[in-house]
């Protein structure tokens, strides 16, 4: 009892003093003073840490983790990425997993390994360039079919995107070479493309009426081959063009007769594999695998030579594309007609010659495009 009444009056008076320093202004600032000499005298020391005034800001890609992904472009247009981790390792000539669910008028034409901080550039047939970053591609499981890519780029009215280009860094001694339809090359630096633009740049500048057709990253030391809608192809060396900034003028890659149009561009290697072929396809359904090696090198700027015969049986080319033995094609009519085959199905044949029926055409069908699969779906074999 003693001590609680001892505690009991020393709160009383520390309640009176304080009471007295509220009252007090003299009081109360040499309390203040006292207990600030105090502080000086305890901690008045030099300061230990240092205080920088940092300008870098952090931007998206910082917050994002870099990993391995699969991408996949669909022909109707749909992107998506997913974990390379999806596809768990297997043995060789295994079933395989589906890369993603398409519509039946739908399937998966480019799939490339990427990391998320990977740039894709993205080719329209007005000629201009756009960029994602792979990371900005939705992600997705194997059963979903991704986003358009009119919902991921500023494009404008009628404009579509021709070719998608994966890029990891943008180092000297690669260019990225383009062709239109009316028979024009450029050859870029890849470096001319390093700096993205929100509403995209000029990739070649084209004249009215014409398109760009396709666009290759290359070394400089590649092989160019062009076709053209009468049937003709003209192969010459990529050093025949010189590299230019990205708002200069192409140059004539092929001469084209009044009214004809080159719709493929190829780009291989001087000495090919010995299992890859050109396929050809025309509009009523006709075609056929010629080897490289049937194709002469020439200058650039020539008329080139006969790739397959447009004749009334045949009708105009409509497709030219580079294929291994063990490849899948999907021919697309333009009644929307889709047939998957196999290219070791395709007989090998001369350039000078009509090739054989690839697919029976009805009345007022004719056949519109040939796409290479680069994924076979559920009957696929993988090595992921």
């Amino acid at each position: 009892q003693d001590k609680i009444r001892k505690e009991y009056s020393e709160i009383l008076g520390k309640i009176e003093d304080f009471l007295d320093i509220l009252g007090s202004r003299e009081r109360l600032m040499q309390v203040i003073r006292e207990e600030l000499t105090a502080v000086r005298e305890e901690y008045g020391d030099l300061r230990r840490t240092e205080i920088a005034h940092d300008q870098v800001d952090l931007s998206t890609e910082d917050l994002v983790a870099e990993e391995d992904v699969v991408v996949t472009l669909s022909h109707a247009g749909y992107a998506k990425a997913q974990s390379l981790s999806e596809y768990r390792a297997q043995r060789r000539g295994g079933r395989g997993k589906s890369a993603t669910r398409t519509k039946d008028e739908d399937f998966v034409d480019r799939m490339f390994v990427a990391n998320t901080h990977d740039t894709v550039l993205c080719f329209s047939d007005q000629g201009k360039v756009y960029w994602l970053k792979v990371y900005q591609l939705p992600q997705a499981g194997r059963g979903a079919r991704g986003r358009p890519l009119i919902n991921l780029l500023p494009l404008r009215g009628g404009e579509k995107i021709t070719t998608v280009l994966p890029v990891k860094n943008f180092a000297e001694g690669y260019f990225v070479f383009m062709a239109a339809s009316d028979g024009t090359v450029k050859k870029t630096p890849l470096g001319g493309f390093s700096r993205p633009r929100a509403s995209g740049i000029i990739a070649i500048d084209l004249r009215p009426g014409q398109y760009m057709v396709a666009a290759d990253i290359t070394d400089g030391h590649k092989n160019v081959l062009l076709f053209t809608d009468a049937g003709k192809s003209i192969r010459f060396a990529e050093s025949d063009v010189r590299s230019v900034g990205r708002t200069a003028k192409g140059v004539r890659g092929i001469a084209l007769q009044p009214g004809r149009k080159v719709i493929s561009l190829i780009i291989c290697s001087d000495k090919p594999d010995v299992t890859t072929a050109v396929l050809t396809a025309t509009e009523k359904g006709y075609g056929k695998r010629t080897r490289l090696a049937g194709f002469p090198r020439q200058g650039r700027g020539g008329q080139g030579v006969i790739a397959v015969h447009t004749n009334e049986r045949n009708g105009r080319l409509v497709a030219a594309e580079y294929v291994g033995d063990n490849d899948e094609v999907m021919l697309i009519t333009n009644l929307g007609t889709l047939i998957r085959t196999r290219v070791d199905g395709i007989s090998i044949q001369g350039r000078n010659t009509q090739g054989v029926r690839l697919i029976d055409v009805k009345d007022g069908e004719r056949l519109s495009s040939l796409e290479r699969i680069e994924e076979s779906g559920e009957s696929a074999d993988t090595d992921l």
